[in-house]
Parts: structure tokens; C-alpha cells; sequence
């Protein structure tokens, strides 16, 4: 689930996005192929613009490695509430046409992703609780940035009609950040059914879930490993006496600050827990390397301002830290296609100066 920081703060949330709406978003211009590539941008061998218009993230891949399921804001689609969309990135024009609606029934949605064999896919969603989208918080008398952890979401099972064919979590509380382990056997989600942000696994169909983290903080946006056998993570970890005080106090809310996030890497099970990343500020959004060795994710680490967030590759020893963007601009949510051969994420690159937040797909060069 999730939004972008300041300026970009909207589509962070992991599955959330951080947020980056504009009240009029001008006519996109066509921009050459070429130019979309910032210097230094040596692993992108092309570059293609997908959407043009509106808040745009967490692109996820079939496993069949031909559509893009997503969460989107649009108005011009007749959308104000993220709600989530499929297509094929190599065929479809989401200039000319807008993409199939997966998410028909109302609420605000999130954080979307397969199933094996590529009929069925989960989302999270506030629907059941109210078909009207949730109210995002306030602008904070403190200042401080937060997330809304909405407690009437749950994950849902739906086809590529929109029919929803199962509710796989019902426990009270915030249940989202689902994904699905390329072997096809287990689910990973976040959830507060214990009473913090916890990371949990269950097969497919919903059973035998195990909580799989335990740690004070926000352990979200998780992804299983190429093989099945690990867990990708990111983490709040507050440091004991008022840190810790005040991010409960926040959760009491149904708020929180991600604006201090470490990556970690785990085992299935969560045992063998470790932190890959100590650069601070927020470091999210990762995914897996094809490899299984690397990991690419975005930063704001050598931001002063809190933006932009920049795309990174580091071993999943936490050494090898590369930078892969440089185009000065919010760029997150990246994520490899099954092949390895592209690159699906989000950015604010060639918006026409707009806050709009945009899917590319790039071509990948090792």
C-alpha cells in the first residue's frame, strides 16, 4: 500500500504510494524514446513511458511476464481513490485507452498482485467496510509525515472481470501489502491483527498463516526471493523510550512515519532476520534481483530535503550499494518482470512540471 514523500511523499506505502497529485494535470506532450533516459542510467537499454496522467505505482508482474496488474489515481479514467488496473505494457496504449478495471467495488484498493496462472489476482481493499474512499489524514500541526494504515482493509481474491471469488483475511484491523511467492505456493502480508505492523505468510487459499516477524516497528512491503526460500522486507525499527512511544501513539491512530526505513532479509519463516541497508532516512520499496544475489530499491539517503528518491542496487550482503537513476526526480516501486529482461517503476521524470507520477518500462542491461 503506498504513497510518495514530500514533494513526492504519496505513493510510498508498500504497498501504499506516495503522493504527488495535482489539481489540473495539463496534456502530456509526446516525448522521444531517447530522451526519457537520464545520464548515467548505463542498465537501461530503453526506456518507454506506459501512463500518462495521475498517481501510478506498484506495477506488478503476471507470472507469465506479459501484463501489469497496478493501483492508480486518475481523473481522467473517472477515478479521485487509488483503484487498481491490468494491461499488457508491450501492446496496450494507455494514451489512447484506459486500462481494465479490476478493483469494481468501490473503497480504496492497493497493492495488487497475481495469482499462479494468471486468471486470479489479490488486492487489498476498504470496500466492505465502506464503498466510499477513506478520507486520507490532515496535514499534521507537528509537521511530521505520515501514512493512513486504514483498519477496514482486508485482501481479496478477484478475477480479471472483478469478480470477487474469496476474502482471505477477516481478522480486525489493517490486512494489505500482500505478494505472492514466484513458486506459487504462499502468500506474505502485512497486518495489526497482534497489535502492530507485522509481516505474516498463508498458503494461497488463505490458510495456515504464521506471523513471521516480531519486532517493535512497521515491517511492510514484502517480496519472496526467486526461490521461494526468503523474504525481501522493509522496516521501522524505533529505538527504545520515545521514539517507541511515539510511533505507538501514532499506530493508536491508525497513522504511521515512514520516514526512517531500513531493508532487511529473512528466511521464509522469518528466522535469520538481518538488516542489509544501515544509510538511513527512508530506504523502501525493494525488490529481487533476478540473481537472488542483489536487490534494488529506492532512497532519499543522500536527500536533504526528504526527495528525490533515486533507485539503488546493493548485494543482499549489504555490500556493493550502485546507484541506477539519476534523473534528479521521485523514482521507486521498481520491479524485474520474470525474465529479468525489464524493468517496470514509477517516476515523476518528463511530467511537464506537473505532480503527476508515472509507469516506465525499461529495457534491463546487467
Amino acid at each position: 500500500m503506498y504513497r510518495t514523500f514530500p514533494l513526492l511523499l504519496i505513493l510510498l506505502s508498500a504497498c501504499t504510494t506516495p503522493n504527488t497529485r495535482s489539481e489540473a494535470v495539463p496534456e502530456v506532450q509526446e516525448v522521444a524514446k531517447d530522451t526519457l533516459i537520464a545520464a548515467g542510467e548505463k542498465h537501461f537499454k530503453s526506456l518507454k513511458k506506459l501512463t500518462f496522467g495521475g498517481d501510478n505505482a506498484e506495477a506488478y508482474w503476471s507470472f507469465k511476464g506479459d501484463k501489469l496488474i497496478f493501483q492508480a489515481t486518475n481523473p481522467a479514467w473517472g477515478e479521485s481513490c487509488d483503484q487498481i488496473y491490468v494491461f499488457d505494457p508491450f501492446t496496450d496504449d494507455l494514451k489512447a485507452t484506459a486500462p481494465k478495471k479490476i478493483s469494481i467495488n468501490g473503497g480504496r484498493t492497493t497493492c495488487s498482485y497475481f495469482l499462479p496462472g494468471d486468471s486470479l489476482v489479490l488486492y487489498g481493499s476498504t470496500h466492505q467496510g465502506n464503498a466510499a474512499c477513506p478520507a486520507h489524514p490532515e496535514r499534521r500541526t507537528d509537521g511530521k509525515y505520515v501514512w493512513p494504515i486504514y483498519p477496514s482493509f482486508d485482501i481479496f481474491v478477484s478475477d480479471l472481470n472483478g469478480n470477487v471469488k474469496q476474502q482471505l483475511t477477516k481478522t480486525p484491523g489493517y490486512d494489505a501489502e500482500a505478494t505472492v511467492s514466484p513458486t506459487g505456493d504462499r502468500i506474505v502480508f502485512t497486518s495489526m491483527r497482534d497489535g502492530d505492523l507485522e509481516l505474516y505468510t498463508m498458503n494461497i487459499d488463505g490458510s495456515d498463516v504464521k506471523r513471521v516477524t516480531h519486532t517493535v516497528g512497521y515491517d511492510g512491503g514484502a517480496f519472496f526471493s526467486p526461490d521461494g526460500t526468503k523474504l525481501l522486507w522493509r522496516a521501522s525499527r524505533p529505538a527504545p523510550g520515545e521514539e517507541e512511544a511515539e510511533y505507538k501513539a501514532l499506530l493508536k491512530e491508525g497513522l504511521v512515519m515512514p520516514t526512517n526505513m531500513e531493508l532487511y532479509v529473512g528466511n521464509a519463516d522469518g528466522s535469520d532476520a538481518r538488516k542489509v541497508t544501515d544509510l538511513g532516512q527512508a530506504n523502501w520499496a525493494p525488490f529481487w534481483h533476478p540473481s537472488g544475489k542483489k536487490i534494488i530499491f529506492a532512497s532519499n539517503h543522500t536527500a536533504q530535503r526528504g526527495f528525490p528518491f533515486t533507485l539503488y542496487l546493493i548485494g543482499t550482503d549489504g555490500t556493493g550499494l550502485e546507484q541506477v537513476s539519476f534523473s534528479d526526480q521521485f523514482d521507486a516501486f521498481p520491479v524485474f518482470s520474470p525474465d529479468g529482461k525489464h524493468l517496470v517503476f514509477s517516476s515523476n521524470r518528463h511530467n511537464g512540471g506537473t505532480r503527476e507520477t508515472n509507469l516506465f518500462l525499461a529495457e534491463w542491461v546487467d
